[in-house]
C-alpha cells in the first residue's frame, strides 16, 4: 500500500538563474597520484641507516645505554633515523609523503644538535667546549656521524628532494616544545641523582653543580632563542627556495 499522493503541492521558491558556488581549495595530494622515487628511497633509507649507526655506536662504547640514551643527540638522531626510514618506504611505493610538520621537526632536532656541538661543545673559542682527545676511536667516529654526516644529508634531502612550502611559522614554536622538555628533564634527571656522580649534567651548560640554576637557565634561555632563529630560519627557506619536484614549463 502506497501513501496517497496531496491534491495541493506548496510552491518551492524559484531556482536563481546564475548559480555562484563559492571557491573550494583542494589540496593536490587529493588529486595526484604520488610516482615511485626508487633513488630518493635509497638516499633517504642510506641516512636512516647512518644515524641508526652513529646511535648503536654511542650505545655500544658510551657507557651506560641509559645515560646515552638521555643525550638530546641520540634522541634527535633516534628520531631522524625513523622518520627517513618511513619516508624512504613511502618513496619506494608510492605513498603519499610523511607530513611536513613532521620532517621539518626532525631536520629542526638534528641541525640544533650539531650547531650547539659545534658552536658550543667543539669550538675551542667556547667556555664549555671539551678537551681535545676524549674518547675512543668509536666515539669519534659517532659524535662526527651524528654532528656532522648525518645533518648534512639530511639537509640536502630537504633541500634538493623534498617539495617546498611545507613548513609554517606557527609550527616554530611547537618544535620548541620538546628541547623545553629535555631541559626539565636533564635539571630534574641532575637532582635525583646523587651529588659528585658522574655524568649527572649531560652538557656543561647545563651543570647546576659548575654555574648555579641563574646562569643554567640564563644559558637555557639564549640556546632557546637562537634554536627559535634556527626554525624561523627553516620556516623562510622553505617558502623561498625553489621546489625541486616542479616541473618547468
Amino acid at each position: 500500500m502506497t501513501a496517497p499522493i496531496p491534491r495541493d503541492i506548496p510552491d518551492l521558491p524559484p531556482i536563481p538563474g546564475h548559480v555562484v558556488l563559492p571557491p573550494t581549495v583542494v589540496p593536490a595530494r587529493a588529486v595526484l597520484i604520488p610516482a615511485r622515487r626508487r633513488a630518493v628511497a635509497v638516499f633517504r633509507g642510506l641516512i636512516g641507516l647512518l644515524a641508526l649507526t652513529g646511535v648503536a655506536i654511542e650505545l655500544l662504547t658510551g657507557g651506560a645505554p641509559t645515560t646515552a640514551l638521555s643525550h638530546f643527540t641520540i634522541q634527535s638522531g633516534t628520531l631522524l633515523a625513523l622518520v627517513m626510514l618511513a619516508s624512504a618506504r613511502c618513496a619506494w611505493s608510492a605513498h603519499h609523503p610523511l607530513p611536513g610538520a613532521l620532517t621539518g621537526a626532525a631536520l629542526f632536532y638534528v641541525l640544533a644538535a650539531a650547531l650547539v656541538h659545534h658552536v658550543l661543545l667543539a669550538h675551542a673559542s667556547s667556555p664549555f667546549a671539551a678537551p681535545d682527545g676524549t674518547g675512543t676511536a668509536w666515539q669519534t667516529a659517532a659524535t662526527h656521524i651524528l654532528h656532522t654526516a648525518a645533518p648534512v644529508a639530511a639537509l640536502l634531502d630537504w633541500l634538493l628532494l623534498t617539495p617546498a612550502g611545507r613548513l609554517h611559522l606557527h609550527q616554530a614554536p611547537a618544535w620548541l616544545l620538546y628541547p623545553l622538555a629535555y631541559l626539565a628533564f636533564s635539571l630534574a634527571r641532575g637532582e635525583l641523582l646523587p651529588s659528585g656522580s658522574q655524568d649527572r649534567y649531560l652538557y656543561p651548560f647545563l651543570d647546576v653543580d659548575q654555574h648555579g640554576y641563574k646562569i643554567v637557565l640564563g644559558n637555557a634561555l639564549l640556546i632557546g632563542l637562537a634554536l627559535y632563529a634556527l626554525a624561523v630560519l627553516l620556516v623562510a627557506l622553505d617558502h623561498i627556495r625553489p621546489d625541486p619536484l616542479r616541473r618547468p614549463r
